[in-house]
């Protein structure tokens, strides 16, 4: 029999290389991974503005990012602070900060659709975080498209604010200001819709989520309204 020192022992050196050869995995792993995070993403913005975004082959969505689409990093206060790195942002890791000294992305797609801002909303649905892609037109008014994804609501009815197509279609053509020029955003509402430029219909069954939505919504687009309002007086 081994003595305990020796079996001591031998599990430390087993621990040690154990833990060697998971680091090393991870090490190599990490940019393959940081690659197909980062392409999913990019799949999520063009799905506010392009139909099977989610389908479309690698080197499509790349050559879209690359002719099509312009990045720019704002700050808090709207101001461009940089005019590349957007898809660089992690939106999880920047609501941890102050929302001072958080940075916000914006995608201008100018493709076969027309011109579109996008602009990125993060919220709280019924169990975790939701969060969206939304498409502005140039206008600076009405919703060209959204994407929405969520952490963990429920199948069939919180999660359909990603899977229901036909949910989701019912924002393109809303408004976000009233006829008097005053931000009001689109609320998701339940028991039929009674302002049609600024309401859609909810989730049955998904209140909570739906809530969630139209807040991250108002909250969300205020964010990016002083750039918006400076496009809007250079034309």
């Amino acid at each position: 029999m081994h003595s305990n020192s020796y079996t001591l022992g031998f599990v430390g050196i087993m621990t040690t290389v154990v833990a060697g050869i998971l680091a090393l995995m991870f090490a190599g792993l990490k940019p393959i991974h940081d690659r197909n995070e980062a392409l999913y993403n990019k799949k999520e913005i063009l799905g506010s503005i392009k139909k099977g975004a989610a389908d479309m082959e690698d080197s499509e969505v790349a050559t879209i990012f690359t002719k099509n689409v312009k990045q720019f990093v704002l700050d808090a206060n709207g101001k461009v602070i940089a005019e590349e790195g957007a898809d660089k942002i992690d939106m999880k890791k920047e609501k941890k900060k102050a929302e001072a000294d958080r940075k916000y992305p914006l995608y201008v797609y100018d493709g076969s659709e027309g011109k579109h801002y996008i602009v990125a909303v993060r919220g709280k649905g019924l169990w975790d975080e939701i969060w969206g892609s939304i498409a502005i037109k140039d206008d600076f008014n009405t919703i060209g498209g959204v994407a929405f994804n969520h952490t963990g609501e429920t199948p069939g009815l919180g999660a359909e604010i990603k899977d229901n197509n036909a949910w989701k279609s019912q924002f393109v053509g809303k408004k976000l200001f009233n006829e008097a020029g005053e931000f009001v955003s689109v609320d998701v509402v339940k028991g039929g819709i009674k302002i049609p430029d600024h309401q859609v219909d909810g989730i049955s069954g998904a209140t909570v989520t739906a809530v969630g939505v139209a807040k991250m919504l108002d909250k969300g687009i205020k964010i990016y309204l002083p750039y918006f309002k400076k496009l809007q007086n250079k034309k």
